[in-house]
């Protein structure tokens, strides 16, 4: 998790690597309670960007390739 702040614009941009659905839910509860305090630590009034890689994994998605009639 990195959290930039620009002060001239009162911009927050924080970019995030989220653990992806295999991992341990405790893990996954641990990095959103993070995040959660980061927000709860950034003032109301600055413009917040979230940025990341969520890393969602659902479901057995794949591609075909070829005709297929």
């Amino acid at each position: 998790m990195l959290a930039i702040v620009l002060r001239g614009c009162w911009c927050n941009i924080l970019n995030v690597h989220a653990p992806s659905e295999e991992k341990s839910d405790d893990s996954k509860d641990s990095f959103y309670e993070q995040l959660e305090q980061v927000f709860h630590h950034i003032p109301k009034y600055h413009m917040n960007i979230l940025l990341g890689d969520f890393n969602a994994k659902v479901g057995g998605e794949y591609f075909q390739t070829g005709n297929q009639e």
